[in-house]
């Protein structure tokens, strides 16, 4: 009796990472859509398949944070460093404008103002999301 509690449980447990991932996935793509519908001279998302689009560029954002990004943090610590921090931002613009060139036409930002714009608000929606949905649902402290 006790292996099925656990079986289940550690089923849930294998769930929760997915679906957590799903969840910022779908926000990172609304945010990228409601930016091009905002922007739409300096920033563009090819709108055919219901935003596929931008849920492929959702999901390469979030494996470049993931695979590129710590690389990247420990080549500009010098410089993160000397400006107090000011310069960590800017490496999630290099991830933007990465995504820009592996997606070509179908996803571009014209300028880095539009990119720290975009880094700067799935910040903001990664913060709001984790207080206002994640721990609420899975009951993360």
């Amino acid at each position: 009796m006790k292996t099925v509690i656990i079986e289940e449980n550690h089923k849930k447990h294998r769930q929760r990472p997915l679906l957590e991932w799903f969840i910022y996935m779908v926000g990172y793509a609304l945010i990228l859509i409601t930016l091009s519908v905002i922007f739409p001279k300096t920033m563009q998302i090819d709108h055919k398949f219901f935003g596929l689009w931008a849920l492929l560029a959702a999901i390469l954002i979030s494996v470049l944070n993931r695979t590129i990004k710590p690389v990247l943090i420990w080549l500009t610590l010098p410089l993160t460093a000397l400006t107090l921090g000011f310069f960590y931002p800017f490496v999630n613009v290099i991830i933007l404008q990465i995504v820009d060139v592996l997606l070509g036409s179908h996803f571009e930002i014209q300028g880095i103002m539009m990119s720290f714009l975009i880094a700067i608000l799935i910040s903001l929606m990664n913060m709001l999301m984790d207080e206002l949905v994640i721990k609420p649902i899975f009951g993360k402290e």
